[in-house]
């Protein structure tokens, strides 16, 4: 369409060079505190980071230094309430997994960065006046980061790429990297996610946004203790578990041996995403006068994903095809759980069918499917998952 942004490629040129790290502890002393992890986080220390990257326009790249420095003493501040994000992962004498935090832990892992060119070849370099040498026109602007298809690069400005969560034992649970650009930052994050999921990301993203923008507290404190979700005790057999990662020895293994998937930026605009969630509801009211109920833009936007992923993998007609989609239980449990609960309240929630009868039905067909399954997650069936796993709590086999 005309009105996108200009798709870029990844110049080969272009480096990402780390200038300096450092840690950032909460701003004031707390003692010793824990908690410990219930069924809802330990099967994802089985898995990766979770990692999010930002991007941000700041005017002038020369305020990018003066700007790390306020997000550090926001971090250093909002780490008061969210201090689990400053300590270790540990185990009990039962082998029960658990968050530990003491003020003599190295807190959160912060890199800073810089995106620039090739500097072996000539380039106009410019003196701001202050010896500080200015080579704009190498360095990415925002724009030509937001553009990009390739994600290789964006792999570069976030750390812990391919770190198991169990690693958190010995690593930090939260690191993040600081990428100045030509115009703005990079600010990448690589969260624990046997610590916390997506709703408590943002909320502490939210939160030190908040400090940032001079609260001088947060407004939503989090709700500490995961044990009101669930109070079971599960010991996990570690013994497949890989050893301590010290080097990255591991994740350059992982990401060697890792299958070759082809990985795909796709964009939908406001209007694509309204359009297919308007002709989705637009189908036929069933036969018996009842009132279907509505599809959301979820629903709609993973209908429309389901079903174009599946006819690109040229599957046959009999063979399987799932959709897998991960809920917020937060108000599914009983008792419900408060929105600031902080941790894991998730699972995951499976839909399939055969190929052949995905995409021989009309869309509406595997949209209710999806919704049928979601509004299926209640109390009920979250304990019955939760038993199941407890009775063989397996994370690597």
């Amino acid at each position: 369409m005309a009105n996108e942004i200009e798709k870029k490629q990844v110049d080969p040129s272009i480096k990402v060079k780390i200038t300096k790290k450092s840690h950032v502890q909460p701003k004031k002393k707390l003692g010793k505190k824990e908690c410990q992890l219930v069924t809802f986080d330990l099967p994802y220390l089985a898995f990766f980071y979770n990692q999010k990257l930002l991007i941000y326009k700041i005017g002038n790249g020369s305020d990018f230094e003066q700007v790390v420095e306020k997000l550090k003493d926001g971090l250093s501040q909002v780490l008061v309430d969210f201090y689990q994000l400053a300590g270790k992962l540990g185990q009990d004498d039962d082998g029960v997994f658990k968050v530990m935090y003491d003020d003599g832990m190295e807190g959160v892992e912060v890199v800073e960065a810089i995106v620039d060119g090739n500097h072996d070849h000539d380039h106009d370099h410019h003196d701001d006046g202050n010896g500080n040498v200015n080579d704009g026109n190498m360095m990415m602007s925002v724009d030509d980061l937001a553009s990009m298809e390739d994600i290789t690069m964006m792999k570069h400005l976030i750390p812990y790429n391919f770190i198991l969560n169990v690693e958190g034992l010995h690593r930090p649970l939260l690191a993040i990297q600081l990428t100045k650009l030509r115009d703005g930052l990079a600010m990448g994050c690589a969260l624990n996610h046997a610590v916390l999921d997506g709703t408590s990301t943002w909320h502490f993203m939210s939160s030190w946004a908040e400090i940032c923008n001079g609260a001088q507290s947060v407004s939503l404190p989090p709700f500490l203790d995961r044990t009101q979700a669930r109070s079971t005790r599960v010991k996990l057999d570690m013994s497949h578990a890989p050893p301590p990662d010290s080097n990255g020895d591991h994740a350059a293994a992982a990401a060697l041996a890792a299958p070759v998937l082809r990985e795909k930026l796709f964009r939908f605009s406001d209007s694509a995403i309204e359009k297919l969630k308007a002709d989705l509801n637009a189908r036929p009211q069933p036969a018996n006068g009842t009132t279907p109920k509505p599809f959301s833009t979820f629903q709609s936007l993973s209908t429309h994903i389901w079903r174009h992923v599946t006819a690109a993998r040229g599957l046959k007609l009999e063979d399987p095809t799932v959709f897998t989609l991960f809920a917020d239980c937060r108000r599914r449990v009983d008792p419900p759980m408060p929105e600031t609960y902080f941790g894991n309240l998730i699972q995951a929630i499976f839909t399939g069918t055969a190929t052949g009868i995905l995409l021989g039905n009309p869309p509406e067909f595997a949209a209710g499917m999806i919704q049928a399954a979601i509004a299926g997650h209640d109390a009920a069936a979250i304990e019955k998952r939760n038993k199941e796993w407890e009775e063989k709590p397996i994370i690597f086999q």
